[in-house]
């Protein structure tokens, strides 16, 4: 399991993320969409076209 710290935020996105765009376009998409600090200790959880499940 787990833990994470009291008042950490996890963020789903709806909706397939071109993950070709790396870690500096995800990060760019938190910051323009989500009005949110990537770096604040939440969680994002992007999906790629390509999933499994």
């Amino acid at each position: 399991m787990i833990t994470l710290p009291t008042g950490t935020k996890i963020w789903i996105i709806a909706g397939i993320t071109d993950m070709r765009c790396g870690f500096n376009g995800l990060a760019s998409k938190v910051q323009n969409t989500l009005k949110d600090d990537p770096f604040s200790g939440h969680i994002f959880v992007f999906r790629g076209r390509s999933a499994k499940w």
